[in-house]
C-alpha cells in the first residue's frame, strides 16, 4: 500500500505532506502537478519543502496543453461551471490519476474549515482511501503558514502579497476583488484570461453583478468596475492544536 501526498506547492499540503511522512514514514509518495500558469516562486518552494520532507516530489506534466490552463480554456471553449473548472480537470485531477495505483491511499490537504470539499471528494469517489490530516489535527490554513514559517521555509509569494492561495494566477476561482489584485499586479496575465474569456464569448464569463440592478448578470473581465483589491495582510498565528502538530515531526 502506498501513501501518495498530493502537494501543491500550498503551505497546507505542505504541512499535510509532512505529517504524512512522519505518521507513515517510507511508504509515502509525493506527487505535483505542474502548471504553467502558477508563480515561478512555487518551484523555489516545491525545493525548500523537499529538502524539508527528506525526500524529492514526483512533478507531472501535462503535455496536451502545454500545462497552461489558457490553453485548456481557449482549446475546450469552456472555463468553469457547476462541475469546476476545466483547467483543474485536466492539468490536475486527470494527470494525478495516471500516477495512482490500487490500493493507494490519498492524503489531501484540505483545512479544519473545508470539511465539505473532504466530504464532495468522498461523494464523488466513493472507492478511493483518503486520510485530510489537516482537518484531524484541526489546523487551518494560518496555522499551516506559520508552521512552514517555523520550519525556516519562506512561504511562495504570493502568500506575501496578500494572497490567500498561490494557485495559478488569476485563478477562475477568484472573485471581483482577487481578480482587481489580479490586474494591479499581473497586468500581463490579467489580460491573458481576458482576452480568452471574450474570444470565447458570454458563456464563459467568470464574475457575476452581485448587487444593483444588475444582480446574478455575469460580465466579461475587461469591464471589471474599479473597487477595491482583495488582499490581505498575512499575520503568522500558531495556537495549540498548531503546536501539538509540530511535535509529530520535531520530537
Amino acid at each position: 500500500m502506498r501513501i501518495v501526498c498530493q502537494f501543491s506547492c500550498g503551505a497546507a499540503s505542505a504541512v499535510a505532506t509532512k505529517l504524512a511522512i512522519a505518521q507513515y514514514g517510507d511508504g509515502c509518495e509525493i506527487i505535483n502537478a505542474y502548471l504553467a500558469g502558477e508563480h515561478a516562486d512555487n518551484r523555489r518552494f516545491l525545493a525548500d519543502c523537499e529538502a524539508w520532507f527528506g525526500r524529492k516530489v514526483v512533478i507531472l506534466r501535462d503535455e496536451k496543453y502545454d500545462a497552461d490552463p489558457i490553453e485548456v480554456f481557449r482549446r475546450t471553449r469552456y472555463i468553469k461551471g457547476r462541475q469546476g473548472a476545466s483547467c483543474t480537470k485536466r492539468l490536475k485531477r486527470d494527470l494525478l490519476r495516471t500516477f495512482e495505483q490500487p490500493g493507494d491511499v490519498l492524503v489531501l490537504g484540505y483545512t479544519s474549515d473545508e470539511q465539505w470539499r473532504l466530504d464532495d471528494f468522498q461523494e464523488a469517489y466513493p472507492d478511493r482511501p483518503v486520510v485530510a490530516p489537516l482537518i484531524e489535527r484541526g489546523l487551518t490554513k494560518t496555522d499551516c503558514k506559520t508552521m512552514v514559517e517555523r520550519a525556516g521555509i519562506t512561504l511562495p509569494f504570493m502568500y506575501l502579497q496578500g494572497y490567500q492561495n498561490a494557485n495559478c494566477i488569476g485563478c477562475v476561482k477568484g472573485g471581483a476583488g482577487y481578480f482587481r489584485a489580479i490586474r494591479e499586479d499581473y497586468p500581463e496575465e490579467f489580460k491573458r484570461l481576458a482576452d480568452v474569456e471574450a474570444e470565447i464569448g458570454p458563456g464563459a464569463y467568470i464574475l457575476r453583478h452581485r448587487s444593483g440592478p444588475l444582480k446574478g448578470q455575469r460580465f466579461p473581465l475587461h469591464e471589471l468596475p474599479a473597487g477595491k483589491a482583495d488582499r490581505k495582510e498575512w499575520l503568522p498565528a500558531c495556537g495549540v492544536t498548531c503546536e501539538i502538530a509540530e511535535q509529530e515531526y520535531t520530537s
